[in-house]
């Protein structure tokens, strides 16, 4: 996340919201499309995600 945004990664904690990152959604469609490309998985969010501490558990939900 911190080489898609160009910031350092001591700037993210779980409770970094994506509001603080400015991030937008087509941000947010352009990490979801890099993250399945990385992992080999298909990621279909079905509601929002308040912070990237969410985005990690449901990644690793669906790695599982």
């Amino acid at each position: 996340m911190a080489d898609h945004l160009g910031i350092d990664v001591s700037e993210i904690s779980e409770s970094t919201t994506f509001e603080e990152l400015g991030v937008d959604s087509l941000d947010t469609v352009e990490f979801v499309m890099k993250l399945e490309e990385d992992l080999g998985i298909e990621l279909e969010l079905e509601g929002t995600l308040a912070n990237v501490g969410e985005l990690a558990r449901f990644v690793e939900s669906k790695l599982t």
